[in-house]
């Protein structure tokens, strides 16, 4: 079900900074020689590297997945093999680790994860803006303003607004994905029952979400359980549990920019304050109701186990819409932003951008930024949304105008992820949209947080116990990388 009061098309773009776009878009794929408003793209430009083999390490994600279906367009247009490889996110982070501290440069192009691998390793990546600037290289299609604001600060840039490392790839956001014919068919009960109307909106709250789940745990044959989540001990966890606490008012840090340009040093963490506190305290009532199985799943597994009836509902990345709603339930399936806490709504942005491997040789990076212009490209961006293998949502303002997308935005879709299209605008407001610290000890403060937060879900530890310890450590690895830095040991970053 869509709101009502979902943030319009207008209001989004006018909320991004875009213009209206109008006219028709010319990829990078298909441009030849020019002709699209801010790009610089001869013939000559690219095939100025015809031969050149690069390699491109990604995420094992539905966007990576399209984008791999459609390499030959990429080869075609400039005589360059790219080869693929897609990892498990942990997997990513270590091999990206190796290849950088080796100083091989090897892998070419990479899936730059803000958290994981930009903000860690930013000094080991190429500053695009001098390939966008150079007039024998294509320049960035529409220019670098026609990415959404937001995601071009978390996902290309650290610290400063001027220097860029990344360009906007993809941007999963968690939403609320229902049960929308089990809603339709318990909701007058449920409505009798609750007190409320139980149908997901931006009006919900997570007491109600709490309170729905516990209904259908108790009342509903269809479905073991009313709610599900990715609540292994891994990254999926602190994902999963930032939306509410975010959502309470809690925080990891009291810096405004960690989140979006990021930041060396963020201060001391917060999630010892009394709401960090409070959101963990809901979060851990709320995994007490939910499908047992949650603590061993990700994701992924989550995604499935909603496929397969499982859950009546569950908090997730929208880009699994593509396959949800080619699945069985696919016509029973509705999205709606995350509930609404004590202090505000928010909705988990995990987005990611394409950088140049700066260790690699200076002809493979120049190779390599013809890949950037070419993946994220207006044309290349709508090709992903029509993949049949999934593919992501838009991170160009301009897309959003075109009448097919827009006509994509209500079933039947052509475009399935942009079914979510309400839930994630939602999400993407200034005030909504949930962005994790951005600094160098991420890595290791992620692993603090989920290994803390499984401690509180699967061994009886206090959620005061839990988010103090994980205080603790967020501070020491914190003291511990800015020390090494200072030193002149503290690698790339």
């Amino acid at each position: 079900m869509t709101s009502r009061h979902a943030l319009t098309r207008r209001d989004f773009l006018r909320m991004t900074g875009a213009g209206l776009a109008g006219a028709s878009l010319l990829g990078a794929a298909g441009c030849g020689g020019g002709g699209t408003t801010g790009a610089r793209a001869g013939a000559g430009m690219w095939k100025q590297y015809a031969g050149t083999t690069l390699s491109f390490v990604s995420e094992n994600t539905a966007p990576t997945s399209a984008i791999g279906a459609n390499l030959g367009e990429f080869e075609k247009l400039t005589g360059i093999k790219v080869n693929i490889l897609q990892l498990e996110l942990t997997s990513l982070v270590q091999k990206v680790a190796l290849d950088i501290g080796s100083g091989l440069g090897s892998y070419q192009i990479l899936y730059a994860d803000p958290y994981q691998i930009l903000a860690p390793y930013h000094g080991a990546l190429a500053d695009l803006n001098e390939f966008d600037a150079d007039e024998n290289l294509p320049s960035i299609e529409r220019g670098v303003d026609d990415f959404i604001p937001a995601q071009l600060a978390a996902a290309g840039r650290f610290e400063d607004e001027k220097t860029l490392y990344g360009l906007p790839y993809d941007c999963p956001t968690m939403i609320w994905m229902y049960r929308k014919d089990l809603f339709e068919k318990h909701g007058e009960r449920m409505r009798q029952d609750l007190g409320f109307d139980p149908m997901p909106s931006e009006s919900s709250t997570w007491d109600e979400y709490f309170r729905i789940a516990r209904w259908f745990n108790d009342n509903a044959d269809e479905v073991p359980y009313g709610t599900g989540h990715q609540a292994k001990q891994h990254d999926s966890l602190m994902n999963d549990f930032s939306n509410v606490l975010w959502s309470y008012g809690g925080d990891y840090f009291d810096n405004p920019n960690v989140g979006s340009l990021g930041a060396s040093d963020p201060g001391p963490s917060i999630l010892d304050e009394p709401k960090s506190v409070e959101g963990a305290e809901f979060y851990k009532k709320l995994l007490e109701i939910a499908h047992p199985s949650s603590t061993s799943w990700d994701w992924n597994a989550l995604d499935e186990a909603f496929r397969a009836g499982q859950v009546a509902m569950a908090p997730n990345w929208h880009e699994f819409a593509a396959g949800i709603v080619d699945s069985s339930i696919g016509k029973d399936v509705g999205f709606a932003p995350l509930p609404k806490g004590p202090a505000r709504q928010s909705g988990m942005w995990g987005g990611t951008g394409l950088s140049v491997n700066g260790a690699s040789p200076a002809e493979e990076q120049r190779a390599a930024w013809l890949f950037l212009v070419w993946a994220t490209s207006p044309e290349t961006q709508l090709m992903g949304l029509k993949s049949d293998v999934g593919g992501g949502t838009p991170t160009r303002s301009s897309l959003y105008e075109r009448p097919d997308v827009k006509k994509a935005m209500e079933p039947p879709s052509e475009m399935p992820n942009m079914l979510t299209y309400d839930a994630v605008a939602t999400s993407w407001k200034p005030d909504n949209i949930g962005l994790r610290p951005k600094i160098p000890a991420w890595n290791e403060c992620d692993t603090i947080i989920f290994t803390e937060l499984s401690s509180m879900l699967v061994s009886g530890k206090s959620p005061e116990e839990a988010m103090k310890t994980a205080k603790q450590g967020f501070d020491e690895a914190n003291t511990r990388v800015q020390n090494l830095a200072s030193s002149g040991r503290g690698g790339v970053a």
